[in-house]
């Protein structure tokens, strides 16, 4: 099975999203965000894999943001209910923004997990046809 997903992280995105097909594309993705323009540092993905609405549009989305001094990300996946990483380790008080294209999204600081944990869970996400990934704790978010 052919796995692929959208991606949306540039303006240009709007008309044509990046296509991620291989681990090797969500590295690509990640080290994009992380040494591109301070206000694309966040992506959203959707899988092809998963079925749309009836109007089209796809019945989830997957945020992956990425900060490079940190070292760390947040993911957020939302379909019928907003899910935030949460770190099991670090409990940070405050918020952290992260942009997709120019537009702020804040998220609670404790969301932000170990970049190589972000990584792995865009790879599971990819590799799962649009499955919100194990690898990570969760926790239900009403404000995304």
């Amino acid at each position: 099975m052919e796995f692929k997903a959208q991606a949306y992280y540039r303006q240009q995105h709007a008309d044509e999203p990046a296509v991620i097909c291989s681990p090797e594309d969500v590295d690509t993705l990640i080290d994009s965000l992380a040494f591109g323009a301070e206000f694309e540092s966040m992506a959203v993905l959707q899988s092809l894999q998963r079925e749309t609405l009836p109007s089209g549009f796809p019945d989830h989305e997957f945020l992956v943001g990425v900060n490079r001094e940190r070292q760390a990300g947040v993911v957020s996946f939302v379909d019928d209910k907003n899910y935030v990483s949460i770190s099991p380790s670090v409990a940070r008080s405050g918020e952290v923004v992260y942009h997709i294209a120019g537009n702020p999204t804040e998220f609670p600081a404790a969301a932000e997990i170990p970049l190589p944990l972000v990584r792995e869970a865009v790879k599971e996400f990819l590799l799962s046809g649009g499955q919100r990934p194990t690898c990570v704790e969760w926790q239900e978010d009403s404000e995304i």
